[in-house]
């Protein structure tokens, strides 16, 4: 047995691994040299090995990786107060992931519930093809079959309806209802924008309703789509949201952001984290905050992002099999008449990265430090595919 086989079989693996990156490029073992517009799964959002954030993990290395969350993690309060200066939240839990972040949203969101006079209050409603996760809970929620098939019985206590559609959600609430649980824009299904006005109908129903509001900004926040989060496109404050991701720059971490009401609801010994928002993972997303919003490339998102755009839409102008083309910031989608998996095969094969997404979308998530010319040779790559493919 060699040694990829003693790995489990959960991935489908293309054949080449790479050894090293320096911004929008990686290198394999063979040194030849890709563009990343996946970035990790939109996770290298400053690029591979930004200098700061490296520098940050190298010297925090040298003094303290982990002690543990029965101890004051001064670092971990620094960045709760960084985190919750950029949007609605009062207080932070930290942990490993964005499905951990996820599971926090839920078991919040049932204990504000209990907390409030309403135990049977315990069902979430989420929107079809949303993706929070692969935990029991959280593939419970993600409301897709291809996620969950195999995994039965499912965890109860989720309601599905169509994505974009406010009154989809207003029927079914029921007595058990506790919260609402949406991405902004959804991700693993291709980049999938709503209308404007959605998250603000959604608002209102919960308001009505006495729901929470859960945001899944795990791939639509830290500054993916030009905003800090992707819900700051619209007027609505969430009472829940959730982050990981490009949260640390490749180091796990995952967050659960909270008003102050809502996150009284975690007691001292109802939810915990062995390693969540540990020294080390503190340092890397202290430094990744400080890159991103006073070094300015926050700022520079929203032109690269209509750059990219219309490079894409000017490629639809003369690729017939591109179906349409869609986006936000540098969270882009190329949906195509067929054959995305070959296609993806073959921008590997000439030095592109992206994804397959949901069988007839290529999803492009570049770092945000992405220059105007890597832009330009990624999509001729592309292009370049297509003219032969087709």
């Amino acid at each position: 047995m060699n040694d990829i086989q003693c790995i489990m079989s959960t991935y489908g693996r293309n054949p080449v691994a790479f050894t090293r990156g320096e911004g929008t490029r990686l290198w394999d073992e063979e040194g030849r040299e890709y563009l990343d517009f996946l970035a990790g799964i939109g996770v290298n959002n400053l690029g591979h090995c930004p200098p700061k954030v490296t520098a940050a993990i190298r010297e925090q290395a040298g003094r303290l990786i982990h002690t543990s969350n029965l101890y004051r993690i001064p670092l971990q309060e620094k960045l709760a107060r960084r985190l919750t200066d950029t949007c609605f939240a009062d207080q932070a839990f930290f942990c490993n992931s964005g499905a951990e972040a996820n599971e926090a949203a839920i078991k919040l969101t049932r204990k504000f519930m209990r907390d409030h006079g309403h135990p049977s209050r315990f069902e979430i409603i989420t929107a079809v093809h949303g993706f929070h996760g692969r935990t029991m809970a959280t593939l419970s929620a993600t409301a897709q079959e291809k996620v969950q098939r195999g995994f039965e019985p499912l965890v109860p206590g989720f309601r599905y309806v169509a994505f974009n559609d406010p009154s989809a959600v207003e029927k079914a609430i029921s007595p058990y209802t506790a919260g609402i649980l949406v991405e902004p824009i959804q991700g693993e299904s291709g980049v999938r924008l709503p209308d404007d006005g959605y998250l603000e109908s959604l608002r209102a129903i919960a308001d009505q309703h006495g729901l929470l509001l859960i945001l899944d900004e795990v791939q639509t926040g830290m500054g993916r789509t030009g905003k800090f989060w992707c819900h700051q496109w619209s007027s609505v404050t969430p009472d829940i949201m959730t982050v990981a991701k490009g949260l640390a720059s490749g180091v796990p971490m995952g967050a659960c952001l909270a008003t102050s009401r809502v996150a009284a609801s975690f007691s001292p010994g109802t939810h915990a984290s062995t390693f969540g928002g540990n020294p080390l993972a503190c340092a890397a997303a202290l430094a990744t905050l400080e890159v991103l919003l006073d070094d300015g490339v926050l700022a520079g998102v929203p032109d690269l992002g209509q750059y990219l755009r219309d490079k894409l839409d000017g490629l639809k102008g003369h690729q017939a099999m591109i179906h349409a083309t869609r986006g936000r910031g540098l969270m882009a989608a190329v949906e195509l008449k067929g054959g995305t998996e070959e296609v993806a095969a073959m921008c590997l094969n000439r030095g592109l990265l992206l994804s397959c997404q949901m069988g007839t979308t290529l999803r492009m998530l570049p770092p945000l430090t992405i220059t105007r010319d890597e832009i330009d040779q990624g999509v001729a790559i592309l292009d370049s595919v297509l003219s032969d493919l087709f």
